[in-house]
C-alpha cells in the first residue's frame, strides 16, 4: 500500500549525505537522457498561486510531481510519487524540510564540483530556512571552519547564527554588512528574496565560486551584471528552467550580454562533459532554480528507508 510521511516521518529519515547523493544521482542521470524534467508552472490569482513541478527518474522507479501553494499565511509542499513502472502511487510526502534540504543538496553538489578544494570560509546572504540547509550542505563538501551570515535582521540573525554553530560545530558568526560577507569569502551563497543584487563584484576575490539559490523568478534578483561578468564558467541546474526562471540570468540574456551557450548544466560537470572550474583564480557561479527530479531521486530514497524502518502511515487509494 502507499505510505504518508509527514514532516515528522522526514524529520528522522533525512540526513545531508542522503540529499546530496540523492541529488547528485539525478543530475547525472539528466546529463546522461536516463531522467526528464518539465519547468515548473504556476497558476496565479490575487491571493494564492499553485506552483507544480513533474518529472521522472526510471533509475528509481520513480515519476511524479511536487505541488505547493503560497500566500500570505504560507507555504504548503506535498510530493506525490509513483512507481515509473507500474503507475502505482508509492508515498506522498509532506514536503517543507524535504525541499530545504533538496535545495540546500543542490549547491552542496555544486559547491563540490565547481569549488576549490582548499575553500574554507563562507560567506551567505540569508538567515532563513533556506539558508539552514545551505550552510549544512556547504559544511558536508568542504573543510569550512568560518561562515559569515548577513541578514537584515539583526536578533535573529544572532540567533540563527548560535544555532547553526551548535549544529555544525563551526564558526557561523554574523557578518556586519555585505562587503564582510563577500570579502575574503571562498565560497559565497545566496539564499534570499531579494529584488536587487546583494553585493558587488570588486568584493569578489580570485577562485571564488558563488551559489545563487533565490532567484527562482523574474521579480527577484540577487546577483548584478558586474559579478555574472566576473564569473569564467555558469553552471544551471537545467538550461530549459533557467531560460523560464533565472532572475539573475534574464535580464541579460535579453540583452544579448549573455548567450545560452555560456550556460552549463550541473550533469554536464558531474559527468565529465564539461570541466566546470578551468583554473584555480576562475569565479564559477551556480544559479539553482530547483527542479522536480532533485525531489523525486530523493523521494524515492525516502519511501524505501520509511518501509524498512516501519515509519509512515499506510494511505487507502492508489495502490
Amino acid at each position: 500500500m502507499p505510505l504518508f510521511l509527514s514532516e515528522n516521518d522526514i524529520r528522522q529519515l533525512l540526513t545531508m549525505p542522503l540529499a546530496l547523493e540523492a541529488v547528485e544521482a539525478v543530475h547525472r542521470d539528466l546529463s546522461l537522457a536516463q531522467a526528464c524534467d518539465v519547468p515548473r508552472q504556476r497558476t496565479r490569482l490575487p491571493q494564492t498561486t499553485l506552483h507544480v513541478l513533474q518529472g521522472a527518474v526510471p533509475t528509481q522507479d520513480a515519476i511524479g510531481y511536487k505541488v505547493y501553494t503560497s500566500n500570505r499565511s504560507g507555504v504548503r509542499f506535498l510530493v506525490h510519487l509513483y512507481s515509473a513502472s507500474s503507475g502505482n502511487l508509492r508515498a506522498v510526502f509532506e514536503a517543507d524540510r524535504l525541499g530545504m534540504m533538496r535545495t540546500g543538496a543542490a549547491s552542496g553538489v555544486a559547491t563540490r564540483w565547481l569549488a576549490r578544494p582548499d575553500a574554507e570560509v563562507a560567506g551567505v546572504f540569508g538567515a532563513g530556512w533556506q539558508a539552514e540547509g545551505h550552510i549544512e550542505a556547504l559544511a558536508a563538501v568542504r573543510p569550512l571552519c568560518r561562515v559569515k551570515v548577513y541578514a537584515r535582521d539583526r536578533a535573529r540573525l544572532e540567533v540563527f547564527c548560535l544555532r547553526m554553530s551548535e549544529q555544525l560545530g563551526i564558526a557561523v558568526v554574523p557578518a556586519a554588512s555585505p562587503e564582510e560577507t563577500v570579502r575574503g569569502s571562498a565560497i559565497v551563497s545566496t539564499v534570499t528574496t531579494s529584488a536587487t543584487p546583494l553585493f558587488d563584484a570588486e568584493w569578489l576575490s580570485p577562485g571564488t565560486h558563488i551559489n545563487a539559490a533565490g532567484s527562482n523568478s523574474l521579480i527577484r534578483r540577487e546577483l548584478g551584471e558586474d559579478v555574472l561578468k566576473r564569473c569564467r564558467t555558469i553552471v544551471v541546474d537545467s538550461v530549459e528552467t533557467a531560460l523560464r526562471e533565472a532572475g539573475d540570468l534574464l535580464p541579460l540574456l535579453e540583452k544579448g550580454r549573455l548567450h545560452v551557450r555560456q550556460l552549463v548544466e550541473l550533469g554536464e560537470v558531474i559527468t565529465g562533459r564539461h570541466g566546470g572550474r578551468l583554473a584555480a583564480d576562475d569565479v564559477t557561479l551556480f544559479e539553482s532554480q530547483g527542479m522536480a527530479i532533485q525531489d523525486l531521486g530523493l523521494a524515492a530514497r525516502l519511501e524505501m528507508l520509511a518501509r524498512e524502518r516501519g515509519l509512515g502511515v499506510e494511505l487507502p487509494y492508489g495502490g
